[in-house]
């Protein structure tokens, strides 16, 4: 250990110690829940529902479409007579 010590003062300097130390804080402090983050999960749950929700009724109004097209063109067919 003393010889890995010695040796890691021959090959760095102060200021690079200094810079892992803070790196490593600084990484730790982000690994914490982060409020902006966890408003971004909340927001794209949000989203995610939403998006189920109006897919739904677009089916069924895409359906109800059809429908009526359909209806159209039988009253169409029925009405119409060849002399």
């Amino acid at each position: 250990m003393l010889w890995t010590l010695k040796q890691w003062e021959k090959r760095y300097s102060m200021r690079t110690m200094m810079l892992i130390t803070i790196l490593v804080l600084m990484t730790t402090m982000m690994a914490k829940a982060n409020p902006v983050t966890s408003w971004i999960e909340n927001e794209k749950n949000k989203i995610a529902e939403y998006q189920k929700s109006s897919w739904e009724q677009g089916k069924e109004q895409n359906a109800a479409n059809w429908a009526k097209i359909k209806s159209f063109f039988t009253k169409v067919k029925d009405n119409v007579t060849q002399n």
